[in-house]
């Protein structure tokens, strides 16, 4: 794991709020009208009845410009998704305390020296900047 993705971790959860709004709006692109007619039987003896019917507003060339958008999005969300699970499960597997220094500097996006107040215990900005490096040359 690298600086690169964890930077790309935060782009990640941002594109996939933003992904799923815009799906939202391509289905309401697609909208669908309910109404009811009254009519009868064609044949005697002739009862009034009530029909249901429903239909789309848009034409098959917008049904289908709207299909290949959606599916172009839920293609890009699926692998956003991917990446966020995969830095989620390496977070789980590193010590707490680089997780606290990795969700503080950049899940946070505070600097090293609010960091290191938050990690207390006498820590310097310097120290915890260079722990992180540290760790992340390491791993």
């Amino acid at each position: 794991m690298d600086k690169k993705i964890l930077e790309d971790y935060i782009d990640a959860c941002e594109f996939i709020k933003e992904t799923e709004a815009e799906i939202k709006k391509l289905k309401k692109k697609r909208k669908t009208v309910i109404d009811k007619v009254r009519g009868s039987n064609p044949d005697f003896p002739y009862q009034p009845q009530s029909f249901g019917i429903a239909g789309t507003t848009t034409t098959y060339a917008d049904e289908d410009l709207i299909k290949s958008e959606e599916h172009i999005l839920e293609t890009q969300k699926r692998q956003a998704e991917e990446l966020k699970l995969g830095v989620e499960k390496w977070m789980k597997e590193i010590p707490f305390r680089m997780q606290r220094i990795i969700r503080y500097k950049f899940f946070n996006e505070l600097t090293w020296e609010e960091v290191a107040t938050l990690i207390g215990r006498k820590c310097t900005a310097e120290s915890v900047k260079k722990e992180f490096q540290r760790f992340m040359c390491e791993n």
